[in-house]
């Protein structure tokens, strides 16, 4: 009986057989490894790592505020972005001084107690030369106006990192009621920080 090794004609047949069974093999986990890169990945905000601040000009002066609690997610798979939700609890906004909280809070401003919370939902998320753009609705204090939201968006250290700036207008939200409607003691442009660290949800 002829070996195998004396067949050069089957020799050759198995040595094709384990290299394109490891090419396959090589490809699958190529796949996978892509597959598992791009899987959808659900993020939640940690208010701990996170700052959501915002500026406006009082009687010539810039005046400086946060929020302390705000809930912000995220879907993302790879490079894509799915959608953006950002909910503020309007009754955590501080600026450092009581007085004033209490004046932004009233019903001729953000009226905490009948609109506590504002919220934007994005429809769209699309790339820019400098980021992300997310279009959608932005509602406070009961109303609701189609915004443009730019940021930024990388991974860092297993989370992901969403910041950027944006500007809106607070009588388009109706923020400013009675005297409060006077753009000369407090300014109508209203500019938004938000530099969030976002946790992914476990599974």
């Amino acid at each position: 009986m002829m070996s195998v090794s004396a067949r050069p004609g089957m020799r050759s047949m198995l040595i094709a057989a384990v290299v394109t069974a490891s090419l396959f093999t090589a490809a699958g986990h190529d796949v996978a490894r892509a597959a598992d890169a791009a899987a959808p990945v659900h993020y939640t905000s940690d208010p701990a790592k996170s700052s959501f601040e915002y500026q406006f000009s009082q009687a010539g002066a810039l005046n400086k505020g946060k929020f302390t609690k705000y809930t912000v997610t995220l879907d993302a798979a790879g490079d894509t972005l799915g959608k953006l939700d950002v909910v503020v609890e309007m009754g955590s906004l501080d600026t450092g001084d009581k007085e004033r909280d209490d004046t932004l809070k009233s019903a001729d401003l953000f009226s905490v107690a009948r609109f506590p919370q504002s919220h934007f939902t994005s429809t769209q998320i699309t790339r820019t030369a400098s980021g992300y753009d997310a279009a959608g609705k932005l509602t406070i204090r009961g109303v609701s106006r189609d915004v443009h939201v730019p940021f930024t968006f990388r991974i860092a250290d297993g989370q992901g990192v969403l910041s950027g700036k944006t500007a809106i207008k607070r009588l388009d939200y109706g923020v400013g009621q009675g005297d409060w409607k006077a753009t000369d003691q407090v300014g109508n442009d209203v500019t938004v920080s938000y530099a969030i660290r976002l946790a992914p949800a476990a599974h």
